[in-house]
């Protein structure tokens, strides 16, 4: 894909070995990992798995220079606490860096979790303000279309500088990477992509 001016991204629930993180560092540009919470009680129960080897690849991921983004998957009563939240919010920003993006969507109950209700929009909206209250410069609402939160602003100057709807991008306001406002380049993989 390189050789043909193409970006590998990685779509992962983060728990894989260092050496396996060290084998595909060399073909990856990007990752998105899902952060589902931020409790080893939540992750045993709810997952079967643990906590810290996901927190330990996000920081290897950083530390080997692959750009990642985090996902937390918001559903009601497991992990959408405000201090559970703030905490997933500060780990983004002290261990990847307050650039780094953190996507909060809404749950809906289906297959073997049909017991709680679906995430409000109004608990995604405020979830995203106490990402952006933590310090963290990025963070995006997911799976309810038509929302503010699904926009890319400048972090200087606050323009839309992506504009989205759902899995669309329907504008624009990016030259070679940069904001055509105010000039401030865009932290993240392929923001220079009008350029090629």
């Amino acid at each position: 894909a390189h050789g043909r001016d193409l970006y590998n991204n990685f779509i992962t629930n983060g728990y894989m070995t260092p050496e396996a993180l060290y084998d595909i560092a060399p073909f990856l540009d990007a990752a998105n990992v899902d952060l589902k919470a931020f409790s080893e009680d939540h992750y045993r129960k709810v997952c079967g798995a643990r906590l810290q080897p996901v927190l330990d690849s996000l920081k290897l991921m950083k530390q080997l220079g692959i750009w990642a983004e985090v996902t937390t998957l918001v559903i009601p009563g497991l992990n959408d606490d405000e201090a559970q939240l703030r905490d997933i919010a500060g780990f983004i920003r002290d261990e990847l860096g307050p650039e780094t993006p953190w996507h909060v969507t809404a749950f809906f109950p289906t297959y073997r979790m049909t017991d709680r209700p679906r995430t409000s929009p109004a608990v995604l909206r405020k979830t995203r303000e106490l990402g952006l209250e933590e310090g963290l410069k990025y963070v995006y609402t997911g799976n309810i279309p038509g929302e503010e939160g699904e926009h890319t602003y400048c972090p200087s100057c606050g323009r839309v500088l992506i504009r989205r709807y759902g899995f669309y991008i329907v504008e624009r306001s990016l030259k070679d990477g940069r904001c055509t406002g105010c000039g401030t380049r865009l932290d993240g993989v392929g923001m220079d992509w009008d350029s090629r």
